[in-house]
């Protein structure tokens, strides 16, 4: 199918009443149709496996499976018997569940590295937790985030830092200071220019690129020795690097760290692990001040921490991460042989870890480029790949995989006829996919 045939009619009516009632069109700026080319934005029906179908009767492969939350695959039967068995007990009490303690035992015997753990619902209410948990127990106010990491909460301390700072306080933002990924020295100048005034440095320990030999112990040297609380942001690497994350694969322990994503295969659980003295400030076993570090109503809901406990399982019985790297190490040569073979192999750039591979798509002057981004998802979609990444999910089989590259190949010489007229507009169809975070609409 060529992209002009790839009609979606009832997917185009959809995202009309999304976004008459939704500001966005989504619960998710990066699920929003202007991240896909124009009027190719398909609305899902639903999803199983590794495949999803739009409410146009399309099928996709899914690649990056609800923004890497669902790395089992859709509907995967032990997670769904966990949720079905919790379902008819009640979901949620007026006192803690019996639940509760189970799914803390499992995920503490499963990150070994945290001695207590505390569950939300999303990424922004544990990684805010964190900060403020740091803030208490230092006794200081700023908070010190890494550059190079695009996302860590919805809250002001961070949101305030990108172009999306409409309506936070500038006082609030200036007490978010950054610093480079894989640079000790800068890290170590900026320790010393707000000399104890930084509560923690957060940080998602590793992404697009393996930490340089020694980064995360001398990171770990760095905050022990300034008085600050290192926190790692394992939204991202949190089972996909090992079912321990990063910390496990690594071998550094930090003081706090924060799960989500993976953890419930879709259903909405996260974590905030970490330290017994410090967790425990959060509590009720102690004489200082108390924080109120997480108090959720729904951070317990029964069926959400079953699903928890059945992904936990899952990965440590079947090798799941083992998995992931190996289909996405089948990708990664794949779409570089293909690229390489259409002479794109400088433009259609595959990184990071194997089991969380994202692409960039370079113009004429090796330069990033929406355009380019939109012609290479519009190539995608008419193949039915449906990829905003090349992240990949257990469900995936070899034969997909291939089919992927098949795809790719197909997008590949599309791609190369553009570079050819220094023009990628006749195959953009509209206007270009726009970045997530910009200042205006």
């Amino acid at each position: 199918m060529n992209t002009d045939e790839l009609l979606l009619p009832r997917s185009r009516q959809a995202n009309e009443r999304l976004h008459a009632l939704i500001p966005g069109g989504a619960h998710t700026y990066s699920k929003g149709d202007d991240q896909y080319p124009e009027g190719l934005a398909p609305v899902i029906s639903h999803g199983h496996g590794a495949r999803v179908w739009d409410v146009d009767g399309n099928s996709y492969l899914e690649y990056g499976s609800g923004l890497r939350s669902v790395s089992l695959g859709h509907a995967h039967p032990r997670v769904i018997e966990a949720v079905r068995r919790e379902l008819d007990r009640g979901s949620n009490f007026v006192r803690p569940s019996i639940i509760e303690v189970e799914a803390a035992e499992r995920f503490l015997a499963t990150v070994p590295t945290a001695e207590m753990v505390k569950f939300a619902k999303n990424g922004s209410d544990v990684t805010t937790a964190a900060v403020r948990l740091a803030r208490a127990v230092t006794g200081r106010l700023r908070v010190a985030v890494c550059s190079d990491h695009p996302f860590f909460s919805v809250d002001d301390w961070f949101i305030g830092t990108t172009p999306m700072s409409a309506g936070i306080p500038a006082a609030t933002t200036e007490l978010t200071v950054a610093f480079p990924y894989g640079d000790l020295a800068a890290t170590e100048e900026l320790l010393t220019r707000y000399q104890d005034e930084i509560a923690c440095l957060i940080l998602e320990p590793a992404t697009s690129t393996e930490p340089p030999p020694g980064y995360l112990a001398g990171l770990r040297e760095l905050a022990d020795r300034h008085g600050c609380l290192l926190v790692f942001d394992e939204m991202i690497t949190g089972l996909r690097w090992s079912e321990a994350g990063a910390q496990g694969l690594y071998g550094v322990v930090p003081d706090l760290s924060t799960f989500g994503k993976a953890l419930g295969n879709g259903f909405a659980v996260s974590a905030l692990a970490g330290r017994r003295e410090v967790m425990e400030r959060g509590g009720l076993r102690h004489s200082g001040d108390r924080v109120f570090l997480l108090s959720t109503t729904h951070g317990a809901e029964t069926h959400s921490l079953a699903a928890a406990m059945a992904v936990l399982t899952t990965y440590v019985e079947e090798g799941v991460t083992a998995r992931l790297h190996a289909l996405g190490e089948r990708l990664a040569a794949g779409v570089r042989d293909a690229a390489a073979s259409h002479g794109v192999g400088e433009h259609v750039v595959v990184r990071g870890r194997a089991s969380n591979l994202v692409f960039s798509t370079l113009d004429e002057n090796g330069q990033p480029s929406q355009p380019y981004r939109t012609l290479f998802l519009r190539e995608l979609l008419a193949g039915g790949v449906l990829a905003p990444s090349f992240v990949v999910s257990s469900a995936l089989s070899d034969a997909d995989v291939d089919h992927t590259v098949d795809v790719v190949a197909q997008a590949c010489a599309v791609y190369r006829k553009a570079l050819d007229a220094a023009d990628p507009t006749p195959w953009v169809g509209g206007r270009p996919v726009k970045p997530v975070f910009r200042r205006l609409a």
